[in-house]
This record gives structure tokens, C-alpha cells and sequence, in this order.
């Protein structure tokens, strides 16, 4: 059988990924050359921030063959990740005493997760068709996933520059098989945007990093600042990040087609060690041993332990002042990494003390 003859085939493999978890699945048809223009126009104005990998190369992410070669079809799979088994939102957002995790990030590492399902389904496609040269992705390589989904008629990238689909949200992780296997084109017409007038996510952002729809500054991002930003988080935007510690969920929170988005009944995606309402003190007192023991296997490991104290004493100078805050604060105001201790400081600050006081 020759599998650029087999129309069907896109229909079986969306029914293979199902039947593997994913919500759905698509193949796209690697035109991105306006995604492309995009991309360079935001690294042009110093958007990425500190992430010099991102304008490293920047054509490789429009190149699928560079990254595998030989490829000619990329097939793209949305899995649900957000768990019902995890506190509300909301409340721990409420909540100055508790830490706010972004819930993709609650249980196992999704990177790990999503390519040992895109494996499976690479080697079913495999055993049903034909031997095809492939790799999979998640978030793993250069590569413009939301593009790359959007034209897989998986959904529309929102303002919030996420993709949103109608029934799915957008609590969902992409992830790619990109293949030398010639795959029938979509047939459908590409996924209706559907945000409308709607500019939630753009007045919910706490630090208005949505600059303007479908534009993200990332030097803004309390996603990019607690986790990828290295150094001193900037002083105007420490009192708005809250308590948030690891990453930002607000604009998908309040984004309307996330009502009824569908919830993950995926294992792996549960909270663990009580990450998803968990205590501020509590989180801020563990040795780097326990830390290194706690999130093993987590995507919470991509912080590193200094930069997770640092984000932790930001969420405690935002904190209401207690003694117990005051005390956490104050054990760590020697602490021996320059960046830690000066945010400690400032944190004590926050609530009328100084790192001296009470020594």
C-alpha cells in the first residue's frame, strides 16, 4: 500500500492517538513561513527575554527536515493535563499563604509522558503501514508546536498566544511525530478563531504581559520570570506576581472557552506531595536534599533549587505578615547565593523588617 495514496490514513491515526490518550490528532503541512516572520519580529524586539535559545537559528523551527531528516508529514497530538484531583485554583490563588504552581506542572514531568504515548503511536502507525524514519517532540526541540497544531486543525492560537480549541480549551500539552511518511494534507478548513471581541486574558494578566492580542512580551511573562528568567526578578513586578511560584495559569483561568474544558484522567498528571494548595513556609524550609527528592521527575526541576527560593521569597514578601512569615524569611537571610539573599531582604522589607532585626 502506498500511504500518500491512502486518504484515510489521517482518520486511523487519530483514532490510534485516542485510543492512546490524546485527545485528538492531526497532520500539518509545514507551511509556517508567516509563523516564521512572526517569530523573527518578536525576537527583533527583545520579546524572548534572556532566552538566547530562542534566536539561535530561528529557521530550524520552521524546518522540520533539519531537525529529522527526510521529513515530509508532521502529525500533532493535544493531551489533556490538568487534573481534577487538584485544589481549586482560585482559592490557592486567594490564598497569600499558600504557593501557586502552574497545574501542568502539579505531577510527573509531561515532557517524559508525552513522548512515551507519541512513541507508541509512531510505532503503531509502524506496524499497521509501513517503517518510517521519525522522531518525537514535546516541547523538547526547536519547533513551532502551536503553529504546527493550528495548522493540524487542532485549534486556533488565542490572544493569549496558546491554542484554544471549542471543546478542549486550552489545558492540553502538543506534541509531534514528525515523519518521512508522506501523509494526506488536512481536508478541513483550518479551526474558526473564535475569541471574538474577547480581551479577558489580556486585563486578568497581573503583569500585562499580553502587550496587545496574539503578543506576548516574555520579559514580562511571571511564566518566563519564575522559570526561565536567571537573576534578580525585576522590583516593579515582584508585588505582582503574587504567590505565584512556578508559572502563570491566570489567562487561561478566565479565558471562557475553558469552562468546560475537558479534565485529564491521566495518573501521571495528579498533584503529588500536596503541590497544588501547598504551604509557603513550608515550601521555603526544605533543604536543598529534600527539594532535589520531592521533584524528581517533575517539571519543577527546570527552576533549579536557588532560583525555587527565589521565586518562594518573592510569594512570602507578598504573603500577609505573620510571624511565621518573618521567621522563614529570616532563616534564609544569609543564605550563601547572592540572588536568594537579596530577595530575602526585600522581602523582610515588605513586611517592615530587616534581615538584621531579631539576629
Amino acid at each position: 500500500m502506498n500511504p500518500a495514496l491512502d486518504h484515510e490514513l489521517p482518520a486511523r491515526i487519530v483514532q490510534w492517538a485516542r485510543e492512546l490518550g490524546f485527545s485528538d490528532a492531526g497532520v500539518s503541512t509545514r507551511e509556517l513561513d508567516q509563523d516564521h516572520a512572526h517569530l523573527r519580529a518578536w525576537l527583533a524586539q527583545g520579546r524572548h527575554g534572556g532566552m538566547a535559545y530562542m534566536a539561535r537559528d530561528p529557521a530550524l523551527r520552521v524546518e522540520p527536515e533539519r531537525l529529522q531528516p527526510g521529513t515530509v508529514s508532521v502529525i500533532s497530538a493535544r493531551l489533556p493535563y490538568r487534573s481534577a484531583q487538584a485544589a481549586d485554583p482560585a482559592q490557592v490563588l486567594a490564598d497569600g499563604t499558600r504557593a501557586y504552581i502552574s497545574r501542568y506542572a502539579l505531577g510527573r514531568d509531561y515532557h517524559r509522558v508525552v513522548r512515551a504515548r507519541l512513541r507508541k503511536l509512531a510505532q503503531r502507525i509502524e506496524q499497521a503501514i509501513a517503517p518510517h524514519g521519525y522522531r518525537v517532540l514535546c516541547d523538547s526541540a526547536p519547533a513551532l508546536e502551536k503553529a504546527l497544531a493550528r495548522d493540524a486543525r487542532l485549534g486556533w492560537i488565542g490572544k493569549h498566544t496558546l491554542l484554544l480549541h471549542r471543546e478542549a480549551g486550552s489545558w492540553f500539552f502538543l506534541g509531534e511525530i514528525y515523519t518521512d511518511l508522506p501523509l494526506p494534507p488536512p481536508r478541513t478548513p483550518a479551526v474558526e478563531n473564535a475569541c471574538g471581541r474577547c480581551s479577558a486574558c489580556m486585563r486578568i494578566c497581573p503583569t500585562q504581559a499580553i502587550v496587545a492580542p496574539y503578543q506576548l512580551d516574555a520579559r514580562r511573562c511571571i511564566s518566563y520570570l519564575t522559570i526561565e528568567h536567571h537573576g534578580p526578578i525585576p522590583l516593579e513586578l515582584r508585588p505582582l506576581i503574587g504567590n505565584r511560584i512556578f508559572g502563570c495559569d491566570d489567562c487561561q483561568l478566565v479565558c471562557p472557552w475553558n469552562r468546560h474544558a475537558q479534565l485529564s484522567a491521566i495518573p501521571d498528571f495528579a498533584p503529588r506531595h500536596g503541590l497544588d494548595a501547598a504551604r509557603l513556609v513550608d515550601l521555603f524550609a526544605w533543604s536543598e536534599a529534600e527539594w532535589l527528592a520531592r521533584t524528581e521527575g517533575m517539571a519543577l526541576r527546570r527552576t533549579g533549587y536557588t532560583r525555587w527560593l527565589r521565586n518562594l521569597a518573592v510569594a512570602l514578601g507578598n504573603a500577609p505578615t505573620s510571624a511565621e512569615v518573618v521567621a522563614a524569611l529570616r532563616a534564609r537571610a544569609t543564605h550563601p547565593d547572592a540572588v536568594v539573599r537579596e530577595h530575602v531582604h526585600w522581602a523582610l522589607a515588605r513586611h517592615g523588617e530587616s534581615a538584621a532585626h531579631g539576629q
